[in-house]
């Protein structure tokens, strides 16, 4: 395995049994397996266990709790070791402490705990735990968060606007009323590394924490290349053109539904115009200042957040192991 699959989401391996989707009698046979499991989402929280390290809860399907979820619309996931996963989905559950303002924040810091299991096994936001999880967990739980949002939001038919159904075990939706088909979508992103000599080009969005910068990224328009997205979205961004433009590495990002395609690119002058409908700032970070910025010692910017790709590609930039 490239050193580039091994970025958070990614490098697990899981076996996605994508054969098996389309064969209900097979579905239903792996359910009563007394080896299948649930991965269980509530409102796009997973299930997890705080111990250290943290795990991501596998509960048998005979477990009273899946009482709140409906089976019909459990979600293949795969096999892992040759056993059944699914996900579940328990988002009616209401916790009766719940403060709805607490949620969806950028790093929700709320944790919602059921009464069916013990006090350390609580619903937390994948996105502040991600690093606490292996990196099959985190696999489970991103494409369980994923699958669910999508379905979420896709409930209803884009060619004809009558409700749709979960079929395929979860990876698709059908329309009983025009016959319509509609896949899981996911949004590709181009997020760029893009370095002048010893310099790398850092921004920030409106609304960002303070201190937080990261690296530039925009999503890729329809008939573009990802080479061509770079290009496009630094010039659009900071006014810099670029150069030669390479691929790194990917990653699966379910905040919503994307696809990161970390890339390097090489910027053919210094000279920043930001267009500030776009970003807030943009500035040029060396190398010795981004090492400060690593170790928590640059006196106005935080390093990236650990887990997203843009920390993984400027750590692997600072030790010169992009591959």
């Amino acid at each position: 395995m490239r050193h580039a699959e091994t970025v958070t989401f990614g490098g697990s391996a899981l076996d996605r049994a994508a054969e098996m989707r389309g064969d209900a009698q097979a579905i239903e046979a792996a359910m009563e397996e007394a080896s299948a499991r649930a991965i269980l989402i509530w409102r796009g929280k997973p299930l997890i266990a705080r111990t250290r390290p943290a795990e991501l809860m596998r509960v048998a399907l005979t477990h009273p709790v899946c009482r709140d979820a409906d089976l019909d619309t459990a979600v293949f996931l795969g096999r892992e070791d040759g056993a059944a996963r699914f996900a579940l989905d328990l988002s009616k559950w209401e916790p009766a402490d719940l403060d709805p303002s607490q949620l969806g924040g950028f790093l929700d810091p709320t944790e919602q705990h059921h009464p069916a299991f013990a006090e350390d096994e609580v619903f937390a936001e994948l996105r502040r735990v991600m690093t606490w999880l292996t990196p099959r967990d985190a696999e489970l739980a991103a494409t369980a968060k994923a699958i669910f949002g999508w379905h979420d939001s896709h409930r209803f038919c884009a060619k004809c606007g009558a409700a749709s159904e979960m079929t395929q075990a979860g990876w698709q939706r059908t329309c009983p009323s025009c016959g319509a088909h509609h896949f899981p979508r996911t949004d590709p992103v181009v997020i760029m590394l893009i370095t002048h000599g010893n310099s790398v080009l850092m921004g920030r969005s409106p609304g960002w924490p303070d201190g937080m910068y990261s690296l530039l990224a925009g999503f890729v328009e329809p008939g573009e290349t990802l080479e061509a997205a770079v290009r496009r979205e630094v010039f659009e961004e900071a006014g810099i053109r670029v150069g030669a433009v390479e691929y790194l590495s990917s990653q699966p990002w379910p905040f919503p539904a994307s696809l990161m395609f970390g890339c390097k690119g090489t910027a053919t002058s210094r000279d920043i115009t930001i267009d500030p409908a776009e970003i807030e700032d943009a500035i040029w970070v060396s190398r010795e200042e981004m090492l400060a910025i690593f170790a928590g010692e640059h006196a106005n910017i935080l390093p990236a957040r650990k887990g997203a790709i843009a920390h993984f590609l400027l750590e692997n930039w600072l030790a010169d192991t992009l591959d």
